[in-house]
């Protein structure tokens, strides 16, 4: 048995490992998870948008 058909077969060890964690915690369904229930989101309340601050006069120039 050579290192590389050593090193192959630590590699398929370690990823069938990985495969079996990645189903267990993964998002695959409902499959031994409890449902979860739907959250209603209520909107924000609006809040009012304050008026523009008042200007003074606008003086113009007038040619004579």
């Amino acid at each position: 048995m050579n290192s590389q058909s050593f090193a192959g077969l630590l590699g398929a060890i370690v990823a069938s490992i990985v495969m079996v964690v990645a189903v267990a915690y993964g998002p695959i369904g409902q499959y031994g998870k409890p449902a979860k229930p739907a959250s209603i989101q209520q909107p924000a309340p609006v809040q009012p948008v304050p008026a523009p601050a008042p200007r003074g006069p606008v003086i113009r120039e007038v040619p004579n």
